[in-house]
């Protein structure tokens, strides 16, 4: 067995805003494992400024793991698990040689039998960019929407008050994601005006890291609370049992390449169910390799909920997707 990467720069359609800023880039690394002239397609989707493992020596680490590819997948994994994203490409890369072509779990959905329902996702920006994607997400079709919010709530507030006025959650569901941009305080009136319009939920209303912070919200809180950002820097299982314990979230968010790839979101899930604490899935801006492969892992966990996987058209120079949107449906062409 074999195996060598390369570094791969995706190219931002139009800048995306979120609560960190504007991105006009998104860096990845390819990973290509080889054998027996058989090849397996992995992506190590480090999120820079995000990722736990946005270190200086991350390019040495996929150096190593290249040399060392033929040893045993517990040595792999207890080497890199300070990598999640290098170890989300590995399994990919695993799987991919398993099963060939653009498979990673064959299903009902890689046949093209089912889709996944997804959240449509709408970019901070002016109040008449919001408007703009959230006119053509709903003349899609889509019964659930998620808007980043945290920079200028006011204007946010506004757009999510005349959504709701038009819209009665019946008809649509309303998810927002606040990026760790509030303080304490601020939260507790941002949660009192969301209850006020029935928002599903709020993804990581103050920074990761403030357990005791979080833990009196979603105490409080009358519309549920998401944990995301909060979930990136465990990787003992343990910490993982102590963190849902400690803050009892309604929701967690799971990002494969984040929170150590397939094997590391199934030990989330495990913990989340046994709390009765639900959850689903959500991509982070990799390319349509790792797009692909996250798609086809979330079919095969069965959630009901509207996942948060994005379908790869954010990138002028992606490479070719394996997934077909329509509507509010993502499905697999191959």
């Amino acid at each position: 067995m074999k195996a060598k990467y390369f570094r791969y720069l995706l190219e931002f359609k139009r800048p995306s805003g979120t609560s960190r800023g504007v991105l006009h880039e998104k860096e990845t690394f390819i990973l290509e494992i080889s054998e027996n002239e058989k090849k397996g397609i992995g992506e190590c989707a480090v999120f820079r400024g995000l990722s736990f493992d946005d270190k200086p020596d991350y390019e040495k680490k996929l150096q190593w793991l290249c040399e060392n590819i033929q040893q045993d997948s517990k040595f792999l994994k207890e080497n890199l698990k300070e990598y999640p994203s290098i170890w989300f490409g590995y399994e990919q890369a695993v799987l991919n040689l398993k099963h060939g072509k653009n498979f990673y779990f064959p299903s009902e959905f890689t046949e093209g039998k089912m889709p996944i329902i997804i959240n449509g996702l709408i970019w901070m920006g002016d109040i008449n960019y919001m408007e703009e994607q959230i006119q053509d997400k709903l003349k899609k079709g889509f019964h659930c929407i998620k808007l980043k919010i945290g920079v200028d709530w006011k204007s946010e507030h506004e757009i999510l008050q005349k959504l709701r006025q038009k819209f009665s959650k019946e008809k649509l569901e309303l998810r927002v994601d606040a990026n760790g941009g509030f303080t304490k305080e601020e939260s507790k009136t941002v949660l009192k005006q969301l209850t006020d319009l029935d928002i599903h939920s709020i993804e990581q209303p103050v920074k990761a890291g403030n357990w005791n912070d979080m833990a009196e919200l979603c105490a409080e809180t009358q519309t549920p609370i998401a944990l995301d950002e909060e979930l990136i820097s465990i990787v003992n299982f343990n910490e993982k049992e102590k963190l849902l314990k400690a803050i009892k979230p309604q929701y967690i968010i799971l990002k494969p390449s984040l929170i150590g790839g397939f094997s590391g979101s199934d030990e989330w899930i495990s913990l989340a169910e046994e709390q009765n604490i639900d959850w689903w899935i959500t991509s982070a801006l990799e390319s349509n390799i790792g797009l692909n492969a996250i798609a086809q892992y979330t079919f095969t966990k069965n959630s009901k909920m509207p996942q948060g996987l994005g379908t790869g058209c954010l990138f002028t120079n992606n490479f070719e997707s394996q997934l077909d949107l329509r509507g509010e449906q993502l499905f697999f062409k191959g």
